[in-house]
């Protein structure tokens, strides 16, 4: 009889498609899972869970009440977990940690791994205010801590990082995102671009993503040179707002909404130019996405500086001038679009290899378990 697989408790707070499910769900798909199983924890508001992709590898999604209904939270989410006796909890929700790992904590689960995945920027105050006042609370039930970079760990734990971090690296599958002429061709086909300068983002439609910063840049963009087109890929609660943007700078012809998309790795081909003026990011995963691709990129200064593997990144300050973003994209510098599959493999973020690293982390944590009898 085989043994059953080590199912570990994945807290994924309001799954809505965006970088972290995207980060989680690709170690899910690369680890070994006859070794380990994830047990994905989601709270009953969530959007676009891909359950069937879930169940087919293996694993399970949990719903539980989101954190906003505190007491009937922490109820719920200790009681599965003292039924399912975990042994190791993985939550990837940031500042929000504390209440999933108090939990954990209650329920006697002796390995809890508190994940940053982000950090924050002033200019987003609300959000602001909750995390300033949970970042302190952050280190008290956990006793692993991750971090996608070396400024996401720091943000959140501070120096405890330094002394007991360890880096998990937002990877990616470096063989989808390798440059492909064929691909590009087909893409720019079916979207009716073949004659186009194209710039793209992805992301979700939210403060953090800084889309009006893109829809400026990119008007500028246009009235420079009326034969460039801006593709956005993503939803969000901000997208009705956007998308009047566009239709006041008269840019409505030019930009497309792709929506959300599983062929992400097939639109970066068609792009010239990756778009990322994020306001604030923990790593930002489709600026390596975008580098394999052989993108030009022009990302803020706000974008952690390990994001950049290649020489084909340039970063800017958000307090420059729109002008100036559009002069970076337009500029003519005979660049020869290759393959940076090669860079991303010896920078640490390819999938294959990161995920036996993780997969590690946990036999590891696993073995000190049973070894001191906790």
């Amino acid at each position: 009889m085989s043994k059953e697989p080590i199912r570990i408790a994945q807290i994924m707070g309001k799954w809505v498609g965006g970088g972290v499910e995207s980060v989680i769900m690709n170690y899910y798909s690369h680890i070994n899972r006859k070794e380990i199983q994830f047990d994905f924890f989601c709270d009953e508001d969530s959007t676009n869970i891909p359950y069937d992709k879930i169940e087919r590898l293996g694993g399970k999604v949990i719903i539980i009440p989101p954190y906003q209904k505190i007491f009937k939270y922490i109820r719920t989410l200790t009681r599965i977990l003292k039924e399912n006796k975990y042994q190791i909890i993985h939550s990837n929700i940031n500042a929000l940690s504390v209440f999933p790992l108090f939990c954990a904590y209650v329920a006697k689960i002796p390995i809890r791994i508190a994940h940053s995945h982000s950090t924050t920027n002033k200019k987003e105050v609300k959000k602001n205010i909750l995390k300033i006042l949970l970042r302190p609370f952050s280190k008290i039930f956990a006793n692993r801590f991750f971090a996608c970079s070396e400024h996401a760990g720091r943000w959140l734990f501070g120096k405890k990082f330094d002394k007991k971090g360890i880096l998990i690296n937002n990877a990616i599958d470096s063989g989808i995102f390798d440059y492909n002429e064929k691909v590009r061709d087909e893409v720019r086909k079916d979207l009716n671009i073949e004659n186009k300068l194209v710039i793209g983002h992805v992301g979700r439609f939210i403060e953090q993503k800084n889309h009006y910063k893109i829809i400026e840049v990119f008007d500028k963009c246009y009235k420079k040179n009326k034969d460039v087109v801006l593709l956005l890929i993503g939803e969000g609660k901000l997208k009705k707002e956007i998308i009047s943007k566009c239709f006041d700078l008269g840019l409505q012809k030019n930009v497309i909404f792709l929506g959300q998309r599983d062929d992400v790795n097939r639109i970066f081909q068609a792009m010239d130019v990756f778009l990322f003026p994020s306001l604030y990011e923990g790593l930002g995963m489709v600026l390596i996405e975008a580098q394999c691709s052989g993108l030009r990129c022009v990302a803020s200064s706000n974008v952690p500086s390990e994001a950049k593997i290649t020489d084909v990144v340039e970063f800017l300050s958000l307090d420059e001038e729109n002008e100036v973003w559009a002069e970076k994209i337009l500029k003519e510098n005979n660049y020869l679009r290759k393959s940076f599959k090669e860079s991303v493999i010896l920078s640490g973020y390819d999938i294959n290899n990161e995920a036996i690293k993780l997969e590690k982390k946990y036999l590891e944590n696993l073995k000190y378990v049973k070894e001191n009898n906790i």
